[in-house]
């Protein structure tokens, strides 16, 4: 076993100088090997490719969804035409990475090549309100 007196290293002037303390011997520190954590398991289903738009309550025509819910600009939610309401899906902007998480909750779009509408605050999020019409992917995630 080896065994280290305990010191402190003061650094003055870039000089380094080792500075005794008192008290009993430090006995070494077995430090056991970095530790990885376990890969996580994808939380992913089933991915789609395609193009994704944005809607809010003026351009639905209306303040309802097709699940009865309020239609609310600002919350994470959007329009699929087959995935179940409720499915939790994450949509990634192909054109520059942002991703954001959503419930699906309404029918649509009925634009042919567009998987996804979502909500106007998620195209904010996703920084897609210029282009109005993005690359996309969409991840289904398990429940």
């Amino acid at each position: 076993m080896r065994v280290f007196l305990p010191t402190l290293v003061a650094i003055t002037s870039c000089q380094m100088t080792e500075i005794p303390v008192k008290g009993p011997p430090l006995a070494r520190v077995e430090v056991a090997p970095e530790h990885k954590p376990a890969p996580r398991k994808p939380n992913v289903t089933r991915t789609y490719r395609g193009k994704a738009s944005y809607y809010s309550i003026r351009t639905n025509g209306g303040a309802t969804t097709a699940s009865g819910q309020r239609l609310r600009n600002s919350a994470y939610t959007a329009a699929h035409p087959t995935l179940p309401m409720g499915t939790r899906v994450r949509v990634t902007n192909l054109r520059n990475g942002k991703s954001a998480v959503v419930r699906i909750n309404d029918r649509g779009p009925y634009i042919k090549d567009r998987i996804i509408d979502v909500t106007i605050g998620v195209a904010r999020h996703l920084k897609m309100i210029t282009a109005g019409v993005v690359p996309c992917k969409v991840e289904v995630l398990k429940k």
